[in-house]
């Protein structure tokens, strides 16, 4: 008797690599326009939304260490968060650092029969200082907004070309013990990602930096982007969850799409730092 050969499962496997693009696709169409218009207002629009960011963050890592937000380990955390991102909407970035530093170990102290307290106490840097660098990025005017707007454009590019390389090539696992589903060929198409949007920003806002230096700083905050992400998923799996929440379809939570923008605003920050203020960083 002839047996026939099983059906090739490479139709599965690929309807199942995208299974979640439509709903990515959606909530990046809604969500997208409305966070680039409060960037681009600045101002009043833009601290509203990075408030509720940080709150909602914060909310999240709350829940994942299964504490309880009303309580005074949870409140304590999204009190450390919020006021350290008052200080720094005010001008007052310095304060807000040392708020965050005070936040640290009041709620390391507050949580310290929890489960989780070093984790827990950790929450408050994790998410402060990310938020912290959002806000005092485009603090710096015009300068500002296209600093942000270069960071912002790089991480999306990274996370997008990860995502479609990634399921496109396949092939080894980039950190299988971390996360299962990232590949060495979606890291690279990330870079790549992140590669084209810085060039393509410098070359819309030219500065008198080289393409050089511009593709190297790609390159640092790209790889930079990628470690939040690979972090994020090292966190989720500590907790053995697979989102932080699901306020977002396709991505999951807060902490799930903005997990690499929390890192790499911060390396961005130093460099803006280290330029000064009314540079671009990639001058």
């Amino acid at each position: 008797m002839r047996v026939l050969p099983d059906p090739a499962p490479s139709a599965g496997a690929a309807s199942a690599r995208w299974s979640d693009l439509r709903a990515r696709v959606i909530s990046a169409v809604i969500l997208g326009p409305l966070v680039i218009l409060g960037i681009w207002w600045g101002g009043v629009p833009y601290a509203a939304m990075l408030m509720a960011a940080a709150l909602g963050l914060g909310w999240e890592w709350v829940a994942l260490c299964g504490a309880v937000a009303p309580g005074l380990p949870g409140a304590l955390m999204l009190m450390s968060i919020g006021a350290a991102a008052c200080c720094t909407i005010l001008g007052e970035a310095p304060a807000g650092l040392a708020l965050l530093a005070l936040g640290t170990v009041a709620t390391g102290v507050a949580g310290r029969e929890m489960a989780h307290a070093r984790a827990f106490a950790a929450g408050v840097p994790y998410i402060g200082l990310g938020v912290v660098s959002l806000i005092w990025l485009r603090a710096d005017g015009a300068v500002g907004l296209t600093n942000l707007m270069f960071v912002l454009l790089l991480v999306w590019s990274s996370d997008i070309g990860a995502y479609c390389v990634g399921r496109f090539v396949g092939g080894p696992k980039l950190a299988p013990s971390i996360s299962p589903g990232k590949t060495w060929s979606g890291a690279a198409g990330g870079l790549l990602g992140a590669l084209g949007a810085a060039w393509a920003v410098a070359a819309a806002f030219p500065a008198g930096g080289s393409m050089g230096r511009v593709g190297v700083i790609a390159v640092v905050l790209g790889v930079t982007s990628q470690a939040g992400d690979l972090l994020e998923s090292q966190i989720k799996r500590h907790f053995g969850v697979k989102d932080s929440s699901r306020i977002i379809p396709g991505h999951g939570g807060l902490l799930d799409r903005l997990d690499a923008l929390l890192l790499a605003a911060q390396v961005a920050a130093v460099l803006a730092l280290m330029a000064g203020r009314g540079v671009k960083i990639w001058q």
